[in-house]
């Protein structure tokens, strides 16, 4: 928790899977949520986030697999077309450009141990290494169908978001961050939680889905208004 602040301050706990095409939607309205209430409200608006992990396919294996025949055996036949069509569609507007045709089925566990260790970079501050290697993970995945259990790879994208060179692959070589990992996949169930995103505010208010950033801008802006009263 960061220091006590003046002025209206929501604490935000973000349910999410990093090959989650709705997560990654959700993410992008929720950037442009904070923005809108922070330029309504200017200083006195405070948001802190904290990513939790969840793992949609924790049996996904660390060598990739073709995702179309996975998701058409799982919701059905054409279930991969029309989600990939409807995604596609709705993610221009957040300036994403979703390649369902290079994404594929990986295992998101060393990728999560990563936002654990992001967070505790952030030591408790706005959450700006997570947020930066969130948007990384997203992009590298959904855009340019990067493994996500790729040691390599994951390496890039966490140095580009603010880690040290040196301490990425030691991280991602040892068991450092499972129980943080774990951890939060039993506060989900705790939570009830049972798809993703899910968005906690407060601890008090569950937020589901890839809600629309209006709908996002004025629960928020409640959440605020109730912690500044």
């Amino acid at each position: 928790m960061s220091e006590l602040r003046v002025g209206h301050y929501v604490r935000i706990e973000i349910w999410s899977d990093l090959v989650c095409p709705w997560c990654f939607l959700g993410h992008r309205r929720f950037v442009r949520a904070v923005e809108e209430l922070t330029a309504e409200r200017g200083s006195e608006f405070h948001v802190d986030v904290r990513w939790r992990a969840f793992e949609l396919d924790p049996h996904a294996p660390h060598e990739p697999q073709e995702l179309q025949p996975v998701i058409d055996k799982k919701y059905g036949p054409g279930a991969f077309d029309g989600m990939s069509q409807r995604l596609t569609a709705l993610g221009v507007d957040e300036g994403i450009d979703y390649r369902f045709d290079l994404a594929q089925r990986v295992s998101t566990f060393d990728a999560h141990r990563l936002m654990a260790a992001a967070a505790d970079l952030d030591g408790g501050s706005d959450g700006a290494v997570q947020n930066r290697l969130v948007e990384g993970l997203f992009g590298a995945y959904f855009t340019e169908g990067a493994n996500l259990a790729d040691h390599e790879t994951l390496g890039h994208i966490a140095e580009a978001a603010g880690f040290e060179q040196a301490t990425v692959q030691p991280i991602l070589s040892s068991d450092r961050f499972t129980d943080e990992v774990r951890s939060d996949e039993l506060a989900a169930r705790e939570h009830g939680i049972t798809g993703v995103p899910a968005f906690v505010v407060n601890n008090q208010l569950m937020i589901p889905g890839a809600q629309d950033t209006a709908t996002l801008v004025r629960l928020l802006g409640r959440a605020a208004d109730r912690m500044g009263d």
